[in-house]
């Protein structure tokens, strides 16, 4: 006997996440939302106060005079992170993947300096390295042209890295070799003592940095030393062009702005601003303008 389809339950995508963890979830990790922009806004400013406490502590005289009041300071913006990753971690539908990803590191090793310079005082001034979590302005305020031009820039120098390698490897042996010449030309008595000190010269005359501390003294030595300067003007403009060029047809290319929308079902991150449905599982995305408006 057959069994009526009527009886079959049909299936209900259920979000990944849920109740608080999502409404977490959806301020934390989410800058398209007014809670998300508040929340993020805050982390800056804490991290903000918490680097220029760091910097202030740094100076003897007012860390003599204020010892306490930085220390109590610095105490209370390590306890305020330190459940901001909890937080992070709680809510993340995959704590460990959060907990590797690069906001994830650095969210983690902004707190611990604190907690090992308990141990290890010398390691205190490494709570500096918050100053890495302030990345997240560029979701916050809204700022996609510079996240596009990032973005833009990092897809240029991978497209590129061939023709630079090839580039950066016609250098080498360009400075090498007239490296070895003017070894030759000048000799261990004009301060050309070796090779690789010659190459050294190279390397600055060619990047027209030309600290000085080595200088050809012969006619024929300063002529070489002529030319490597002018060839260095062109040498510097090879690797812009390159990537310029790939920028330029990335950027023809580039068709939207993505954004932090997130899917509640699956979690997918990079929704464009226009998008009404999410490019991997297709469920309805939540409209959060029409919401904020309302």
């Amino acid at each position: 006997m057959k069994k009526s389809k009527a009886n079959v339950p049909t299936p209900v995508h259920q979000p990944a996440l849920s109740g608080w963890r999502l409404r977490w979830y959806t301020v934390i990790f989410e800058a398209d939302t007014a809670a998300g922009r508040s929340f993020d806004l805050m982390l800056i400013a804490l991290i903000l106060c918490s680097i220029g406490v760091v910097m202030a502590d740094s100076v003897t005289h007012i860390h003599v005079q204020y010892s306490f009041a930085f220390a109590s300071a610095e105490w209370l913006f390590t306890v305020l992170f330190t459940l901001e990753y909890l937080a992070r971690l709680a809510c993340s539908p995959k704590p460990w993947r959060y907990a590797t990803s690069f906001f994830g590191v650095v969210d983690l090793v902004s707190v611990l300096p604190t907690y090992l310079a308990l141990f290890f005082p010398e390691l205190y001034a490494l709570i500096d390295v918050r100053v890495l979590r302030l990345l997240r302005v560029f979701r916050v305020l809204k700022l996609a042209a510079y996240v596009s031009e990032y973005q833009s820039l990092a897809n240029a120098l991978v497209a590129s890295r061939r023709k630079i390698l090839v580039f950066l490897s016609a250098v080498l042996m360009l400075v090498v070799v007239m490296g070895t010449i003017m070894y030759v030309v000048e000799g261990p008595a004009n301060g050309f003592t070796s090779i690789p000190t010659s190459v050294y010269w190279a390397i600055t005359t060619m990047t027209t940095v030309g600290f000085g501390d080595i200088t050809p003294k012969t006619d024929l030595g300063r002529l070489i030393s002529s030319a490597m300067m002018l060839l260095g003007w062109g040498t510097l403009a090879v690797p812009t062009g390159i990537v310029t060029a790939e920028m330029t047809s990335h950027k023809l290319g580039h068709r939207g702005q993505p954004t932090t929308r997130t899917c509640h079902q699956c979690l997918s991150e990079g929704h464009l601003v226009n998008a009404q449905y999410c490019f991997q599982c297709g469920a309805p995305l939540p409209d959060y303008l029409h919401e904020e408006q309302d």
